[in-house]
């Protein structure tokens, strides 16, 4: 059955979105962030595990879930409507 209720993530991948979203919406990322930077900037965050695996899979997850969107190699954030 489909539901229309938003799916949650897991608390470290849903860090992992307020990291890059801040970064993405406050920096200097008119263009959005490529996927390399955005690995790099979560696996150097202290709030987020230091893997570069589990950045690939956090990403990975936020773009399969929606709070993220790629184009032209970069990450932007999808802004819910209120």
């Amino acid at each position: 059955m489909f539901s229309d209720k938003p799916r949650s993530l897991p608390d470290w991948i849903e860090r992992g979105y307020d990291i890059l979203s801040t970064e993405i919406t406050e920096g200097d990322h008119d263009e959005g962030m490529p996927r390399n930077r955005a690995r790099e900037e979560l696996v150097a965050h202290e709030d987020f595990p230091d893997n570069p695996d589990d950045a690939d899979y956090a990403i990975d997850q936020l773009l399969n879930s929606g709070w993220l969107y790629e184009v032209a190699g970069n990450l932007r954030v999808t802004i819910p409507e209120e």
